[in-house]
């Protein structure tokens, strides 16, 4: 029986593509989260987390943060263009429930531009 947890390659595990995703990307927002992206190579979405201690210096809290998180985004990933997705909470994030949250990321996620694919003409005029 397999799991239902978010496999490996879904996730941003590198330095370097948190740091890229840090520099030169897209970004949105809401009330609790804050969302950088940018187009990937690999085929799918991946999701990284950054969610610091400013939001709450109990580790219990943080880490009810990226449960919601990530399981939002193993509802959603396939639904998603090829990005990477840095998602960072803010301080209201700890006060509010977990539906209120899920709800935010939900409708975040239906906020990401569509992206066009390298080499695209479809948008050109002739």
């Amino acid at each position: 029986m397999g799991t239902a947890g978010l496999p490996r390659e879904a996730r941003i595990r590198r330095a370097g593509d948190f740091a890229v995703l840090r520099q030169a990307s897209g970004r949105f927002g809401g009330r609790c989260f804050s969302v950088r992206y940018r187009q990937n190579d690999v085929g799918h979405a991946r999701l990284g987390l950054a969610i610091s201690k400013r939001v709450s210096k109990r580790a219990v809290d943080r880490n009810r943060i990226k449960r919601l998180v990530r399981e939002s985004f193993r509802r959603a990933r396939h639904t998603l263009p090829p990005v990477d997705l840095l998602v960072m909470a803010r301080e209201q994030a700890c006060v509010l429930s977990g539906a209120v949250l899920l709800a935010e990321l939900d409708a975040l996620w239906r906020k990401l531009p569509p992206l066009k694919r390298e080499g695209d003409t479809s948008t050109m005029a002739c």
